[in-house]
């Protein structure tokens, strides 16, 4: 089959194409997929770069990637929640890294699948699972946002941020959202009342919000870890999925995992109208280097995707 395959860490140049990649096989409580599409995230990157190391076993050669949409070619004999031909998404974590979702196969534990929301097409079904469990989890788990809130979201204009936007505002949140003034308009479109990220920020959620904000999550560290306490009401309650020092501060700290029903909540929100995903740029399978350039830069707003034919 192929995949994009590298054998050490380093620089872009490192992914390569390999036409007769092994096929992997399928475990008892393995779901074996045909993917359509992978998205990419700045933890692919991250782990080329061997960022990652200290976290995760790596067992080389890697195949890089988490997140695929695609269709079910085969199941293990543990399996019952889906048959061949059942479309799928999934965020295909695993306790170490090597078999990752670039590829036209993968094996994938069926703990990490959920069904396609019909409504996306392969590419924006590819850029859903990790992003928007993340931001699902910290706010739903994490946070238990409700229509009570008021809701503030640093970065909120990023992949996770327009995921978390959306899925606050289905909760009947209100949404205040930090971003730079050329992300303004996006955020409004989505529902969000924007705040610029700079040296005013703090005096611009008082006024909006001057009893406070009762939830806040923080998807940019740095400065927002200093900024955030001080703008939340008594009861007030605030996460990260950037820096675990929030839990020193009170807040708590998000890493996602996977899990099915948040799958498919996230896909119900989709199939309902209430959460899209914006794709900034597809390539196809071989230009998966290029991919990761991109999402390295940092500067797309929107998901990044490869196709595979």
């Amino acid at each position: 089959m192929k995949a994009i395959v590298m054998n050490q860490y380093g620089g872009p140049d490192v992914l390569k194409l390999a036409t007769d990649a092994p096929e992997p096989k399928v475990g008892p409580d393995f779901v074996l997929v045909r993917v359509r599409a992978a998205g990419v995230n700045p933890v692919d990157w991250k782990i080329r770069e061997g960022r990652l190391d200290g976290l995760f076993q790596t067992d080389f050669p890697v195949i890089p990637g988490w997140d695929l949409a695609g269709v079910v070619e085969r199941v293990g004999p543990a399996v019952s929640e889906f048959s061949p031909g059942d479309e799928v998404i999934g965020y295909v974590r695993e306790d170490h890294v090597g078999r990752g979702t670039y590829a036209e196969l993968v094996s994938a534990p069926v703990r990490t699948l959920g069904r396609k929301p019909a409504r996306l097409s392969w590419a924006e079904a590819a850029g859903l699972p990790l992003a928007g469990l993340t931001a699902y989890q910290a706010l739903m788990k994490a946070l238990a946002v409700n229509e009570d809130d008021t809701v503030l979201i640093h970065a909120a204009s990023g992949g996770v941020g327009s995921f978390a936007v959306q899925i606050a505002l289905a909760r009947g949140a209100r949404v205040i959202g930090t971003a730079g003034p050329h992300n303004h308009d996006h955020l409004r479109s989505l529902g969000a009342e924007p705040v610029a990220y700079d040296a005013g920020l703090a005096d611009e959620v008082r006024r909006l919000a001057p009893g406070g904000v009762s939830a806040a999550l923080d998807l940019v560290g740095g400065e927002a870890l200093d900024v955030t306490p001080e703008l939340l009401t008594g009861k007030g309650r605030w996460a990260s999925i950037v820096d675990p020092t929030v839990t020193e501060r009170g807040g708590r700290y998000v890493f996602v995992r996977p899990d099915p029903t948040d799958l498919a909540a996230l896909a119900r929100l989709a199939d309902d109208g209430r959460l899209t995903v914006p794709v900034a740029k597809t390539f196809p399978l071989p230009e998966a280097a290029e991919a990761q350039r991109l999402s390295a830069e940092g500067h797309t707003r929107g998901k990044i995707v490869l196709t595979v034919d």
